[in-house]
């Protein structure tokens, strides 16, 4: 069959050949993402799924096939291991929640700045705080907040305080670690959607009444929510998996899964409890994961 078009003949390709070869081209782009997805995450997270139904047996690595939930068993019944659990996923969700509060105002006013220059330089501020080494970022803190840091130092020369208040070591610092840490990935996965909520909608509404107040949360809030979902998931994934700033800020005082891991696998080589209790962190983002897509396809008009 062909077209003609300014008296030129033009074959055109037949619409189930045309199409064999053009999920041919993308199968071919897609797989070399597909196969280091495959060696470097699949295979990887299969390994600790087998190892985690092993019995544990100290320096062996490999999937013995014992299929036991012993390992599981242990996690539930030792109020150490479950109580961290159970910490982590509030320290994260806290984490969240304070990454949010902080890092909207921020977002909205970067998105709304109108004039080139000044965005671009808001913008690498944001971005010059991921560019600097994490550990490097943590003992920046910890000069700031230790007991002889600027904080404490400066207060007990100013006689506001007598002794230096525990900013460190504790369940605070490392929340303040985690939301220093993951407060640009909060504010970047906000700029564009907020970016992309056209003025128009907030004029159509103050002139129908509505105060800029309202307007902002009748408005601007709602529209914004899946920029708020996808960066409180991301913050959420870091703050429950972190392991250096629970070390460095909690001073491994604030016992979280991930402090655990590390003493299972590093310190003792149990492989297979260390292997269990990555399952249970990696099951907990599985589920963060799935309610946010339940609760995104909600607000954006999805099925439920």
């Amino acid at each position: 069959m062909s077209v003609l078009t300014e008296g030129v003949a033009t074959p055109r390709p037949s619409g189930l050949g045309g199409s064999l070869a053009g999920r041919g081209a993308l199968l071919w782009l897609v797989l070399p993402a597909f196969a280091f997805f495959l060696v470097f995450f699949v295979l990887p997270t299969l390994s600790l799924f087998l190892i985690s139904l092993d019995n544990v047996v100290a320096g062996v690595v490999e999937p013995q096939f014992a299929f036991t939930f012993k390992n599981f068993a242990r996690l539930l019944d030792k109020a150490i291991y479950y109580e961290a659990a159970l910490r982590s996923i509030y320290m994260a969700a806290l984490v969240a929640l304070i990454t949010l509060i902080l890092g909207y105002p921020l977002a909205y006013f970067i998105a709304k700045t109108e004039h080139p220059g000044r965005n671009t330089f808001y913008m690498i501020l944001v971005l010059s705080a991921m560019q600097l080494d994490m550990v490097i970022r943590l003992y920046g803190l910890m000069v700031l907040m230790g007991d002889n840091g600027l904080i404490n130092g400066t207060l007990i020369r100013w006689g506001v305080i007598d002794e230096p208040w525990p900013l460190m070591y504790n369940f605070f610092g490392t929340v303040v670690g985690l939301a220093q840490l993951t407060l640009p990935f909060m504010v970047l996965s906000l700029i564009g959607i907020i970016r992309a909520i056209h003025p128009s909608l907030e004029e159509a509404a103050r002139s129908l009444g509505a105060n800029r107040w309202s307007s902002f949360w009748r408005i601007v809030f709602p529209l914004s929510m899946p920029g708020i979902l996808a960066g409180s998931l991301l913050v959420f994934a870091i703050s429950i998996s972190s392991y250096a700033v629970p070390a460095l800020m909690g001073g491994w005082k604030v016992l979280v899964m991930p402090i655990h891991l590390y003493q299972q696998v590093a310190e003792m080589g149990k492989w297979q409890f260390g292997a269990a209790i990555a399952v249970v962190l990696f099951l907990t983002s599985v589920v963060a994961v799935y309610i946010y897509q339940r609760y995104a396809q909600r607000t954006s008009g999805g099925l439920a």
